[in-house]
């Protein structure tokens, strides 16, 4: 099986290259190695979208090698853009953006909650973008309720930010199944996620 060594390239250009491989040899399995959090899921997300089954293997402490099997269908080339698959996070692979609340201060509730969807949809303005935002405790509620703060996370994933919810926080506030960004993690990947950033920034 072939891979393509995306290693040390800048977003998006693994996704790129991962583009013009299913579309010159069709039906064909083939894996991708990249060395960063964000071109993983930008890749894994582009292959989603073209049907492709896939897995990813951690290779060392930053490299994930991701397998690709083609399905029946292949739109490589419809409604792409790569600007979607844009990461200007350069700068930013160490800084993390924690929410660990539904509300952003104290006193009330309601406008806690606006102020917060306020705060999420400024982060793509504040440069540099952050390589995660971490959600936990009631933060989690952002991956899965029908809002503009769920809208920018959206936007910012789109960007090659790496969204990620508590599993047990989801479980707890019943919302494991209406999670609409991001993926699921742990405690374990939390803090240590936390414990290697270079600066961690939080609303709370």
């Amino acid at each position: 099986m072939e891979t393509l060594d995306c290693r040390g390239l800048n977003c998006p250009e693994p996704v790129l290259r991962t583009k013009t491989y299913l579309e010159e040899n069709k039906g064909k399995s083939f894996s991708v190695e990249v060395d960063n959090d964000a071109s993983r899921e930008n890749v894994l997300r582009f292959a989603k979208s073209q049907g492709c089954e896939t897995s990813v293997v951690q290779d060392g402490s930053n490299s994930f090698v991701i397998t690709l099997i083609p399905g029946t269908r292949s739109v490589a080339g419809e409604n792409f853009r790569k600007e979607d698959y844009a990461c200007d996070i350069p700068g930013g692979r160490n800084l993390i953006y924690v929410i660990s609340s539904d509300s952003m201060g104290s006193g009330s509730d309601e406008l806690g909650w606006a102020l917060l969807q306020t705060y999420v949809t400024t982060i793509e303005q504040v440069a540099p973008l952050p390589s995660h935002i971490l959600l936990y405790n009631g933060g989690v509620k952002l991956a899965a309720t029908t809002s503009k703060g769920l809208e920018a996370l959206q936007k910012l994933e789109r960007k090659g930010v790496t969204i990620w919810s508590c599993g047990t926080c989801l479980e707890f506030f019943h919302l494991e199944k209406k999670r609409k960004v991001g993926s699921i993690t742990n405690m374990y990947d939390i803090m240590n996620t936390m414990a290697m950033a270079a600066k961690v920034v939080s609303p709370s």
